[in-house]
């Protein structure tokens, strides 16, 4: 065949497309099992730094095996729906927490995840998720609630694209630390989501201080927050 000819390029491009499509789909599916661990290995992390658990000093212990204190930690995994009832089937863990918001937004079935974490002290603290939309991408993170379900035991916050120094502070331990000990209550008592305060909480046990600079991922993550406690408050306290 003539290696200059139109026929010869076009068959030799065809060829090696279909060659390097096929191994980059070789390796995807190698690489998929160990994706989808390191994925749940994050979630698992996440959700036990929101109850101080693989903390040292305030800051996430690089040396904590993250699953094996899940296993150990976690009593108990489950969804609700929108009135508090518990959906029978479904795995919490597996939960899509993207579609869970779309679901708050617009009005959809609800399945929000719920786990119940007993710490060494013997306490059981309630771990509820939240994510919502930040100001460049998606925002997400995980509250602790002490039995009395008024008291924040915890926090852990994470985000997809907030800008470095600004927004994405919301993934720093000194601002989700802060976190520790707010009420979910007002000065009256009734049930009130926690307040995210630019220029500082002022003492208020239901706020904590804003990100300077980051009014707008600050007041959403308030928001997001709000929206997913506004359901999770039916539960808490049982």
């Amino acid at each position: 065949m003539n290696t200059n000819s139109n026929t010869y390029t076009i068959i030799y491009t065809t060829v090696l497309v279909v060659v390097v499509a096929a191994i980059l789909a070789i390796v995807a599916t190698a690489l998929k099992p160990r994706q989808t661990a390191n994925i749940e290995l994050e979630q698992m992390k996440s959700i036990m730094l929101s109850a101080n658990v693989g903390e040292s000093g305030g800051q996430p212990d690089k040396k904590a095996d993250f699953k094996k204190l899940y296993d150990q930690h976690i009593t108990e995994a489950y969804a609700i729906d929108a009135k508090g009832n518990k959906v029978a089937g479904v795995d919490a863990f597996k939960v899509d927490l993207k579609s869970q918001y779309e679901a708050i937004k617009n009005g959809g079935n609800l399945t929000l995840p719920v786990y119940k974490c007993k710490l060494d002290d013997g306490k059981t603290v309630t771990i509820l998720p939240c994510y919502g939309a930040g100001l460049w991408g998606a925002i997400w993170g995980y509250l602790s609630v002490e039995p009395d379900g008024q008291t924040i035991h915890g926090a852990y916050f994470s985000h997809a694209s907030e800008t470095p120094g600004l927004g994405g502070e919301i993934a720093e331990p000194w601002f989700y630390n802060q976190f520790d000990g707010s009420k979910l209550q007002d000065a009256a008592g009734a049930f009130s989501s926690v307040k995210i305060v630019k220029g500082g909480a002022n003492g208020n046990p239901n706020g904590v201080d804003a990100i300077s600079g980051a009014t707008i991922t600050s007041r959403s993550l308030e928001n997001t927050i709000a929206a997913w406690m506004d359901y999770y408050k039916l539960i808490l306290g049982e």
